[in-house]
Parts: C-alpha cells; structure tokens; sequence
C-alpha cells in the first residue's frame, strides 16, 4: 500500500512540478524528451520523478537502458493525474480565450465529409460574414481521426455522426435525417412506389468505405432482416456515390444529408421504417474549455446548444429533416 503523504514533506510545495514530469515521461516514453519539451535538464526531470516515486511510495516506471515503461502503479497514476496537469496547464491560455473579443481570433473545426459537404456551409457562411476576422479552419477527417484530433485538442469541436461514442467525449445531437434509396433512372426499383425488404434482396450495391458510420447502420439492418446483398462497387465519399448510381453500376441506399440538392441521373425513393434516422451532431472532449468563438458557432447551428450542459446525448430538440 502506498505510503501516506507528509503534510510538511520538502517537496509538497513541487508537487504540481513532479506530476508534470511524471506526465511528459510518461507520455514521451523518455526522459530526455520528456525534458525537452519542459526546457529542463535531463537530471533535473529525473530527480522529480524520483522525488514523486519516494514521496508516495511506489515505482512508477520500469527502467530497461534507455527505455522505460509505466508500471501498474504508474499507469494508475497517469490515468487520474494528466488531466489535472493538462488543465493546470491550460489555465493562461484558456483566460486569454475568454477575454478575447469575438471579433478576432481563431477556431477549429473538426468534420467528416458529409458535415464538411453539407451540413456546414450555410453556418460557415453566416459566422464568417458576422465575425470576418475569426480565422476559421475546417479540418476534413475520418471518423478515427476526428477522435484522436479531439483528445488531443487539434480542434474545438467536430460536427458529424458517429455509431460508438467514447466516455471521454460528449455528444450533442443537432441534426436526424432518414434513408433513401437511389437508382439509376431505368431501373426496376425506380418505377416502384413502395420499396419492401424483399425488392432490396439480390440488389448490387455501390457503397462508400465500409468503416463509414452509415454504411454501418445500414449493414446492421440487412444482417438483422437476412437480406441477402451484393457489393458491386466501393468508392471513396457519398458524391462518388451518386455518380457511380447514375452511371448505371448499381443502387445505392444513403443518408438524406447528402440529397438536399437535386442530382442529376438519379432516381430517391423512400425505404421501409426499420432503417432508422441518422443524427448529426457536435462533439467536443468532456471538460474542454470552449472559446466565444466555439460557443458562437455551435448556438449558430442549435439555438439552445448551452441550454442544459448536463452531459447529455438526448436528442430534444432536434433538427429533423427527411
């Protein structure tokens, strides 16, 4: 059991010191680098880990040369102090946010293609015409790097659809939209009124990459109701999609976010309710400060984004479009 902390120990006061230390080795895998990005020396980052191992009574790496690795004991450690050392950390820049004018400085924003195609352009258009001088950039990312791009703090929030949500994050639904089938204009299934379970059996598909979350829902659905599929074709974003459909290699089921404009050489039809609707939303990492500008944009895309910032998922409220 680790050792109880002295209220009067020497090294109290460095404590904050220490954990930095711990964290930067920790998340460096190095001591040197780890005293690179703190501008200290070598010596100096190892004796605070030291200092911290002593003080709680516990051995926090395991030292192989010039390699090391967390312990148990220090894999604890690391998991319930980072994020106070990233906040302390973040203080100076998080006020300087605050205070800034709206008028003025940056925001990132992370999305997948069919957020950066069509769900924001239009709130694009209305903040930069209200704050001209907010640089705005739109980072385009899969869904793995939208997560990773959030955990780390590479953008201020990412807007997009996302099946398995991790715990370190948080979600807010802003935008439903349901299904539709596309086809090429000459095809059996245009001609239907009613599309059944059973006319979407045998069809030859054209999907977007299979790790897409819509693609996803939809491969639930046809495992879960045994309609038996073929994969004729799989392209790179939802416009190659409906190319591809109009050109005659196949049919296509796709998310209505991607139809608001008309298309031309395709025909949409409505498909049966137990494909579900889609919900697009904001995602940020739980306890992440949010500028003015970051909290402008998201109540431009849902007036009462703030209006409860309990942790919810819920879908009140919710934009629901066809």
């Amino acid at each position: 059991m680790p050792a109880a902390i002295d209220a009067e120990s020497p090294y109290r006061h460095d404590r904050l010191r220490q954990l930095r230390a711990f964290c930067f080795t920790a998340e460096t895998g190095s001591i040197s680098r780890a005293a690179e990005r703190l501008g200290l020396t070598q010596p100096s980052v190892s004796l605070q880990v030291q200092a911290l191992e002593r003080e709680l009574g516990i051995t926090l790496f395991e030292r192989r040369g010039p390699r090391i690795r967390l312990t148990p004991d220090g894999e604890q450690l690391y998991a319930e102090t980072h994020g106070l050392v990233e906040t302390i950390d973040g203080l100076p820049g998080r006020f300087a946010d605050g205070n800034r004018p709206l008028n003025s400085g940056r925001l990132d924003i992370g999305a997948g293609e069919s957020s950066t195609l069509y769900l924001l352009p239009a709130t694009l258009e209305q903040f930069m015409e209200e704050h001209p001088n907010v640089r705005v950039r739109l980072h385009h990312l899969s869904v793995g790097e939208l997560m990773d791009a959030l955990r780390q703090d590479q953008v201020d929030f990412a807007v997009g659809a996302i099946l398995d949500m991790p715990d370190e994050l948080r979600y807010r639904a802003i935008y439903s939209y349901g299904l539709s089938l596309i086809t090429p204009p000459d095809h059996p299934l245009a001609r239907r009124d009613v599309i059944t379970l059973r006319d979407l059996t045998g069809q030859n598909y054209i999907i977007p990459p299979q790790n897409m979350t819509t693609w996803r829902l939809i491969s639930l659905v046809f495992q879960q109701h045994a309609v038996r599929y073929r994969i004729r074709l799989e392209v790179g974003s939802w416009e190659a999609v409906k190319r591809y459909v109009g050109l005659g290699f196949g049919i296509a089921i796709v998310s209505n976010v991607c139809l608001a404009e008309s298309y031309p050489g395709i025909t949409v039809r409505s498909l049966p309710e137990v494909f579900p609707k889609r919900t697009y939303g904001a995602m940020s990492r739980r306890g992440r400060f949010l500028s003015p500008q970051a909290r402008r944009f998201l109540e431009m895309m849902r007036p009462d984004y703030f209006a409860d910032d309990s942790p919810a998922t819920g879908n009140h409220n919710v934009k629901t479009l066809p």
